[in-house]
């Protein structure tokens, strides 16, 4: 490819088009050539500035830099190119220099303009961009800079794309954090029992439960304070047990554990009630994450739960890349390293991932695990592309696909043959479209009732308006005039349907012609029987012999 004649330099304030003087092609490499374009006096012999068209405002800088990074030739550009770019010839060729290929691209096939992206190209544009404020005689020292932090920043703006109604970020972090809090509640209720046990230690045979065993210890503090007047808290706490609660005073007074100071147990109960609000905390994120899934990833929510469903979400990024994922990576989903280390000693692969904790693998016999969860990958993969792809969601596909499943697994048992996908899917549609049309009919039922027809006001007389008010004041039984003409409507069209079939029958009478009987005609052949027909094959036979 030919040396470029001119260079086209995309910067934050416009586009600038140079010119290339001359080009040292051949020791381009060398380190006096590379010094060369970093000193501003020897480089400015290199190129000159042709033309510079300058944005005119912020919202055109955004503009013009989204088409060059999509690789589309802007008007702005356009007009500039054909303005100062002659046509090509065998004696003046125009070879345009760019610094993006797709962008090249672009220009030749709409202006028919040569370009060239190589590495020469390249080295000049760089020189360019480091001198960028001395060759643009329109710019002052730092207004470039200034223009490319702002362009910078709203261009980073508007590439960051967030959608409400797919709140992918939210259940993400929910379920980080509900996890996080699994294992914190867990840890600290342990150590919890493991402070209060050397007072009282027989409560944690009583009470086993890790929330119920921090507000029996936040509750009680002092053994030795523990009266049978407390029970009906203590039964509170407990969820209703009473007998429990009898079982811990009893307890309490026959206790082997150490006595403990005031101090220490003003600590225990202190840390007591942390570990209270952060498994109040879990139950409410638990109720916000299952709101979320059910509106972001409904049938997702509805065919394997929210938890697993949340989960698979923040594995594959968000919900959009859990829909492109086909059912062969959703199945073994969190089981990378088992993946890679299976393919590494050449062993069996995993056969699931994150759906292992789904009831349906536990119900589901040895021998049909894989089976089932290669199957339940499959549904999970229909139900995020529905969820992801459709207007809008709804929880109805999950539990078809949920009812297969079932299906599935009493097929592994029974042998019944269950239901095919392509069936459960049009029921599910036609479901659906029923709703719609129940809707619009509830729709239209209101609107009539609303309906009010008023009145034809005529330019009569007086009198002819109080007769109507009096005849209307006397007849309150009667009929409202919506209702005159609908059951109007409905006699006219009995009375034409019966008409017709009236018609339709006379047509039916004179249509179908009644033979009369012929004197002159003779009557029919009897039909000759099977004995007389092979007697008379018999006796031509015989004459033929």
């Amino acid at each position: 490819m030919s040396a470029p004649t001119h260079l086209l330099f995309e910067s934050a304030g416009g586009y600038a088009l140079f010119e290339t003087k001359m080009f040292e092609e051949i020791g381009m490499q060398t380190k006096q050539v590379q010094d060369s374009i970093e000193d501003l006096h020897k480089f400015g012999k290199l190129v000159q500035l042709k033309s510079f068209a300058a944005f005119k405002n912020a919202a055109n800088a955004l503009e013009n830099i989204n088409d060059v990074t999509e690789g589309i030739v802007n008007e702005h550009l356009k007009n500039l190119l054909e303005l100062n770019l002659s046509k090509s010839s065998k004696k003046t060729p125009v070879v345009l220099g760019v610094s993006d290929r797709t962008l090249g691209s672009a220009i030749t096939t709409d202006l028919n303009i040569k370009t060239d992206w190589s590495e020469r190209s390249l080295e000049l544009i760089r020189g360019i961009r480091l001198h960028a404020e001395k060759l643009l005689k329109d710019f002052q020292e730092g207004d470039l800079l200034k223009a490319q932090l702002g362009l910078g920043h709203s261009y980073s703006r508007a590439k960051l794309k967030f959608n409400v109604n797919r709140s992918d970020n939210m259940i993400i972090c929910s379920i980080a954090t509900l996890d996080q809090l699994d294992k914190d509640v867990n840890t600290f209720a342990m150590r919890v029992r493991e402070w209060y046990g050397w007072h009282f230690p027989e409560l944690v045979k009583i009470v086993p439960d890790n929330f119920q065993y921090a507000r029996a210890a936040k509750f009680i503090g002092d053994k030795s304070q523990l009266k049978e007047e407390a029970i009906p808290e203590l039964t509170e706490i407990l969820e209703g047990d009473e007998t429990r609660a009898k079982n811990v005073v009893d307890a309490a007074r026959l206790s082997m554990g150490t006595d403990i100071s005031p101090i220490d147990l003003l600590n225990i109960s202190a840390f007591a009630d942390r570990v209270i609000s952060l498994a109040n905390y879990r139950k409410a994120l638990t109720a916000y994450l299952t709101e979320k899934m059910n509106l972001v990833a409904p049938s997702l929510t509805s065919l394997i739960g929210e938890r697993i469903g949340a989960r698979l979400i923040s594995h594959a990024g968000s919900l959009t890349n859990l829909s492109k994922y086909p059912a062969s990576t959703v199945q073994i989903l969190g089981a990378e390293k088992a993946l890679f280390r299976a393919l590494k000693t050449k062993g069996n692969t995993p056969k699931y991932g994150l759906i292992f904790h789904s009831g349906f693998i536990g119900r589901a016999g040895n021998k049909y695990k894989g089976r089932i969860s290669r199957f339940l990958a499959n549904k999970c993969s229909i139900a995020a592309r529905i969820d992801c792809f459709s207007d809008s969601p709804t929880p109805k596909f999950g539990e078809a696909l949920k009812n297969q499943v079932e299906e599935r697994l009493a097929f592994f048992e029974t042998g019944v043959a269950p239901h095919k996908n392509a069936d459960a899917m049009k029921k599910v549609l036609e479901d659906l479209e029923n709703e719609e049309h129940d809707e619009d009919d509830e729709d239209m039922v209101n609107a009539i009732q609303v309906l009010v027809v008023p009145a034809v006001v005529t330019a009569d007389s007086t009198e002819k308006k109080k007769e109507k008010r009096k005849s209307d004041v006397v007849d309150d039984d009667a009929e409202p005039p919506v209702a005159k003409k609908l059951k109007k409507d409905k006699t006219e069209d009995v009375g034409k349907k019966e008409k017709k079939k009236e018609k339709k029958a006379k047509a039916d009478v004179t249509s179908t012609p009644i033979k009369a009987a012929d004197p002159d005609s003779s009557p029919k052949k009897p039909k000759k029987s099977k004995e007389e027909k092979e007697a008379k094959k018999k006796r031509k036979s015989e004459a033929a012999a």
